[in-house]
């Protein structure tokens, strides 16, 4: 038997080195701890520093009572692999407890003060359609409704300086107003603030002495970027979903306290780092997407331990699928990603929802027609085939009944698979469609792929790529399950997956970097005369973005620093992103450079640059980052035999019943290889090899699936 059966109590990942370009605080060498909460199961992966080996964990999720999983997890990691509270030297985790207040709507009461003139700023946001096919589409209610806004007689102009001075009567006014409405926190967001704080301020000061009851959260501190609409909703959802985040970190902070964990903890941010819990309870908007954040710092590890240019991360959970690109080991980032029926305007790393998780409830509608989804059955009760109270089927349920699964346990023993209650849970679906139940299982399985390749194709017209350039890395409970189906849809060569494909987004938070952003709008023309004033600006957003390294997250090493700005041709509405090589701010400014690189950037994207125009700056932006210890993946020796199975299953594929042999994850290793159809099953998920796919183990481990006709390179 190789060394790596023995998974479950033998590190599932082996390092020469952790390797780290500055130092953060954590004490004396021990145990570094990442945690991922997902709908289904909380995910730990826990590197030894000393070696850089890594151990796995999974654990069912508890939405009901947020925090307990981490504890439960804590204790196994303790009776599994024998390592106390006290030995943890690093402690940081994702939750998706902000994006649940905000889709579930069970945020902070708020009223929302604004420049007299601009109450409407919310309702009428960006007068889009929420569906563009759907002619009676309705447009979703505001977290704040329009009773809930109160003007203010004040006024900055665009240039920062003031028209008319606040009106303290006024903010009186609305305050009074607010508590009458049984307003719980105010958002305060004056127009021009980005330019201007100092009125945002006078707001502040007045409320905190008419109602100091009432939290006040200042869009000039949340993010103070150009744009009323852009920067008033970003500021409502930080105030929306604070107290529970707050509650919930301190909470969770005081239990590991308790248990004897003794660093300070960390949050994982929606820009793929890391920042203090004490900083995420004021700050949480930073925080909001980090559990799919990490996920995307997971593979992009991969990627760039496993030497792939291009890839596409899939991961599917319990509840939906996700997926990234990934250039180079870097993901890509945006701005205005969707949390529920909003959009937020800070920096994250770009996620796109394409489809349904292995949660994803099965059902047929008034019409007869299999359907899949939104609804997903969660941890609790979870798909029918756990036997843990759950009676409507899932996706999991469609592979147990295929035979796919069930052969051995999941989730590191957590799930006993229960298949004739997964088959009895689909046959009522069977009888409505009036076919087999191993079809209509196989359906639902068609169906998911069917969401997922419309969703793919999207973002690969949008991205203009060739889909066979990419490798796909999937992961997730699901993803190597559904990820090769998907890839020979969407003409995909090759899909990657990871040696703990499972608990990924675990170890993405694991080696998340101390990062944060910071934004100045200056909002010139790119001239001579604007280069000291950007120079400026620079100089003081480092200083800001050092002092927070250092003083706030106790870094000590020689950061990172990216330096860039939003710029457009003069007349046009939105801004590109253009990377600045720091030599081009030495010594007064390179205009000529500056400008010639947002022209290279505009022809990247659209084709075409026009040279003669004028450019416009807009914002400045600084990322600072502190890089952690993370493992190096070593090479394994190469394998002395040919692959064996552990044993022969029955499974249903593409219409019929095959023998199929199913191999253990860890008997496998570098120079092994096989063909579909196949199953890989390891403690943390299994992956399902289609027909005419072939696999090889590279030099790191992972599994590397060739999609279609043609050997194993």
């Amino acid at each position: 038997m190789s060394s790596c059966a023995l998974a479950c109590r033998e590190p599932v990942a082996r390092s020469v080195e952790a390797e780290s370009n500055g130092s953060i605080p954590g004490g004396n060498v021990g145990y570094r701890v990442g945690v991922d909460i997902g709908g289904s199961f909380t995910d730990f992966a826990v590197m030894d520093e000393a070696d850089g080996s890594v151990h796995a964990l999974k654990v069912f999720s508890r939405p009901d009572r947020p925090g307990e999983e981490v504890l439960e997890g804590m204790q196994q990691i303790g009776s599994r692999y024998g390592i106390s509270p006290a030995e943890i030297s690093y402690f940081t985790h994702g939750t998706t407890v902000g994006v649940n207040s905000v889709l579930q709507r069970k945020g902070l009461k708020l009223a929302l003060f604004v420049t007299e003139g601009f109450r409407d700023v919310l309702e009428v946001a960006r007068l889009r359609t929420t569906d563009m096919f759907d002619l009676l589409a309705t447009r979703p209610a505001p977290l704040i409704t329009r009773d809930r806004v109160f003007p203010i007689s004040e006024r900055i102009d665009a240039d920062g300086t003031e028209l008319t001075p606040v009106s303290e009567a006024s903010v009186a006014a609305a305050v009074t107003a607010a508590k009458a409405k049984g307003c719980e926190g105010i958002v305060v967001s004056l127009l021009h603030s980005y330019r201007h704080a100092g009125h945002e301020k006078i707001v502040r000061d007045i409320c905190a002495r008419l109602a100091p009851e009432l939290p006040v959260f200042l869009s000039s501190e949340v993010w103070p970027i150009v744009r009323e609409y852009e920067r008033t909703i970003t500021s409502t959802v930080s105030g929306y979903v604070q107290p529970r985040v707050a509650h919930y970190l301190g909470s969770l902070q005081t239990a590991l306290k308790n248990v004897g964990v003794v660093p300070e903890l960390k949050v994982t941010k929606s820009n793929g780092g890391v920042m203090s819990a004490e900083q995420g309870k004021g700050n949480c908007i930073q925080m909001i997407l980090s559990g799919t954040a990490s996920g995307v710092i997971g593979a992009s590890f991969i990627a760039s331990a496993a030497k792939v240019a291009k890839a596409m991360s899939l991961d599917i959970g319990g509840t939906s699928a996700d997926v990234a690109m990934i250039f180079d080991g870097t993901p890509q980032y945006g701005v205005g990603e969707r949390i529920g029926d909003f959009n937020i305007f800070i920096p994250s790393v770009s996620v796109s929802s394409v489809g349904q998780g292995g949660g994803s409830i099965a059902w047929v509608d008034k019409l007869g027609v299999l359907k899949v989804g939104p609804e997903s059955a969660g941890s609790n009760p979870g798909p029918v085939c756990y036997g843990r109270g759950g009676t409507r089927p899932t996706v999991t349920d469609s592979f147990v009944v295929c035979g796919l699964i069930g052969s051995q346990d999941l989730g590191y023993n957590a799930v006993k698979i229960d298949a004739e209650a997964a088959r009895r849970a689909i046959e009522p679906l069977a009888d409505e469609l009036g076919v087999t139940v191993e079809r209509t299982a196989e359906a639902i399985q068609s169906l998911c792929i069917s969401g997922m390749y419309s969703g793919v194709s999207g973002l690969v017209s949008r991205f203009g790529i060739d889909p066979r350039e990419f490798t796909l890395i999937a992961f997730g409970g699901a993803g190597p399950m559904l990820g090769p189906m998907l890839a020979r849809e969407v003409g995909m060569r090759e899909v990657l997956v990871p040696p703990t494909p499972g608990v990924l987004s675990a170890l993405g938070g694991l080696v998340a970097d101390l990062k944060s952003d910071f934004i100045r709008t200056i909002y010139t023309e790119l001239n001579a005369r604007a280069m000291p004033a950007i120079a400026e600006a620079f100089a003081d957003l480092e200083a800001t973005g050092r002092r927070w390294l250092r003083e706030e997250q106790g870094f000590t090493g020689e950061p990172h620093i990216t330096y860039a700005g939003d710029l457009r041709y003069g007349g046009q509405s939105y801004e590109i992103e253009t990377i600045f090589d720091p030599e081009w701010l030495k010594a007064g400014g390179d205009l000529a450079a500056i400008t010639d690189g947002f022209h290279v950037r505009h022809e990247q994207l659209f084709g075409h640059a026009d040279r003669h125009a004028g450019v416009q700056v807009i914002n400045l932006r600084l990322v600072i980052a502190g890089q952690t210890p993370r493992p190096s993946l070593p090479l394994q020796a190469r394998a002395m035999s040919a692959a064996e199975p552990k044993l022969t299953i029955r499974a249903w594929i593409e219409g019929e019943w095959h023998d199929v042999p199913l191999y253990m994850r860890a008997d496998l290793t570098f120079g092994h290889t096989f063909s579909g159809p196949a199953v890989v099953a390891q403690p943390d998920c299994t992956t399902v090899v289609p027909h005419g796919c072939h696999v090889r183990v590279d030099e790191i481990g992972n599994l590397r699936i060739s999609i279609g006709a043609g050997g194993v390179q």
